[in-house]
This record gives structure tokens, sequence and C-alpha cells, in this order.
């Protein structure tokens, strides 16, 4: 059988990263709550902290040994390469939410970070400990776990006008999550390159299919 790479940290220490990234659920929650130019604005203080954080580790020593203290055994390999100065999941997921506030209406962020979230998490838990059959880069396990779980977020996620039009969109947009992080391991990070692609999955069907609903959520804050 062909051995599957799962990563390079304790499996307990991906347990603990997951239920930090668990936290991040929060973003499409509170946004759903507030305006698109106070989510913007918040995340582009977070997102700008967290970058100059996680740069300045590889050019000042000593913010480097404090950050490696609290927050060494939660990173993998690619995120200690101090010739490369790769950023961190944490700083991707604030980079991502920024960029995805900018560029989808606020229904479709709200589901495709949500699936991020959710289902990016419980793909590696149960990919590392159950993963046994390969599937293109990582496990069947893992990706089937990702589309199962994102199928259960689309069910709960907000939506226009609750058609079931709605749902078979979600699921599609789900099933190219599921592909797409599969495939973007040690190509580009996933919780970039997951939202992105479920965004605009979802997004193209629902103006293919219902080109005339307001995926603003006109009824919420925007």
């Amino acid at each position: 059988m062909t051995q599957i790479d799962y990563g390079t940290i304790q499996y307990r220490d991906e347990l603990f990263r997951k239920l930090i990234h668990l936290t991040s659920l929060s973003i499409p929650i509170v946004y759903y709550f507030i305006t698109t130019e106070t989510a913007v604005f918040i995340l582009a203080v977070l997102a700008a902290l967290a970058l100059i954080i996680d740069l300045s580790r590889y050019f000042h020593p000593e913010i480097g040994k404090v950050f490696y203290k609290i927050f060494g055994f939660l990173l993998r390999e690619h995120e200690v390469d101090h010739k490369k100065k790769n950023l961190n999941g944490a700083t991707y997921v604030l980079i991502s939410a920024l960029i995805s506030v900018l560029i989808f209406p606020k229904v479709i962020f709200i589901t495709a970070f949500s699936i991020l979230i959710v289902s990016d998490s419980l793909a590696a838990i149960i990919g590392r400990k159950f993963g046994k059959r390969k599937f293109l880069s990582k496990s069947l396990e893992g990706t089937l776990t990702f589309f199962v779980s994102a199928c259960i977020v689309i069910l709960f996620t907000p939506k226009v006008g609750d058609f079931f039009e709605e749902y078979l969109i979600g699921f599609t947009g789900a099933f190219v999550g599921a592909i797409v992080e599969n495939i973007s391991f040690k190509l580009i990070d996933d919780n970039l390159s997951i939202p992105l692609s479920v965004g605009f999955a979802i997004w193209g069907l629902y103006l293919a299919i219902l080109p005339k609903l307001d995926l603003t959520l006109s009824n919420v804050p925007r």
C-alpha cells in the first residue's frame, strides 16, 4: 500500500492545532452580524499584525525565540523554513479571510469560509488517524471526510431564498473544496486555496442557475 505523507508534527499537536483552527469559525459568524466595511477593517488590522509578527521571527532572533517557545510545537516543517520564510497557517487564515471578504458577497463568504474551517480541520484529523487508501495527493478517508462535513456545513449556512437549487450549488462547492484540499498539498496553502475555489465555484453556479438572487444578504448588515 502506498504510504501517505501526513505532515511533520505529532498527532496530538495536530489535534490542538485544529482546535485552534476551529476558533476561526468566529470569523464568518461575526461577519453575518456586521457590515462588510467593518469586517474589512477588523481583518485588515489582524492580518497586518499577524504578518508583522510572523515575518519578524525570521529577521529578529529575540522575537523568533519567544515565538518558537510558544508556538513551535504547532508549526509544520515548511513553516519554520528560514530560507523560504513561509508564513504559518494562522497568518494565512487571516489573509485569506480578508481577501475573501473583499471578493465575495456575504452569503458566499460565510459558506466558503465555514467549509474551510470545519472541513479542513476534520479532514486532517480523520485523515491522519484513519487514512489508509491513497487518493490523489492525500487519503481517500480524509477527502471523504472533507466532502461529507462540508455538505453538513451547507445545511446550516445562510441561504438567500432557501431554494433547493441553493443546496445543490453548495454541495457542488463542497466537492470542489474536497478536491482542492487534496491536490493543493505542498503547492499552495489550503487556507487560501479552499475558500477561493469554493467561493468562485458557488458564485459561478449562483450566477448560472439563480442569477437574480441578492447574494449580499440584504436583510442583515452589509
